[in-house]
């Protein structure tokens, strides 16, 4: 039997991440706050990845991302980002370890950084988005019309 994707990487040490829903998502992008800048969407989906994506995500496989860990967070750091939200199908699998990696990275690189003044370092937080892009598209009209590349028929099938 072949071994499943995550069993090459560490087990996350935080198995609860801080999560968003999607009226929050929602309300943030009405707000005027723009993926790339006032937070990071991550869609960590790779075979699965169809149907349209979440404005503004970029598409980080789950199953490339633990490798690349220091370089999100560097780029996040970078771009002053405050908040990486990580979602995929449901956000119970991919998105919670995904966003327990980058919790456990922040914590073992910043865990004596000074927390003010001058010196601080810019501090990134991972979240994961509630019930990811499946619950995110059961939000109907006013969701999916804040996704890229949506297709009915795939979500529509996807429910059959």
């Amino acid at each position: 039997m072949e071994k499943p994707w995550h069993a090459s990487f560490p087990t996350p040490r935080t198995t609860d991440p801080d999560s968003i829903s999607r009226e929050d998502l929602l309300s943030r992008f009405k707000a005027g706050e723009r993926g790339g800048a006032d937070f990071l969407l991550v869609d960590l989906r790779r075979n699965d990845h169809e149907g349209g994506t979440i404005r503004t995500s970029l598409n980080l496989p789950a199953q490339t991302l633990f490798p690349s860990l220091s370089t999100l967070h560097a780029l996040c750091v970078s771009a002053k980002i405050p908040l990486v939200i990580f979602y995929c199908g449901s956000s119970r699998g991919r998105g919670t370890r995904a966003a327990g990696w980058l919790a456990d990275f922040i914590e073992e690189h910043l865990p004596s950084a000074p927390t003010s003044g001058d010196e601080a370092p810019w501090v990134v937080k991972s979240a994961i988005l509630q019930g990811g892009i499946k619950a995110w598209v059961a939000g109907g009209e006013e969701y999916v019309s804040w996704m890229d590349g949506f297709e009915e028929n795939v979500w529509r099938n996807s429910k059959e």
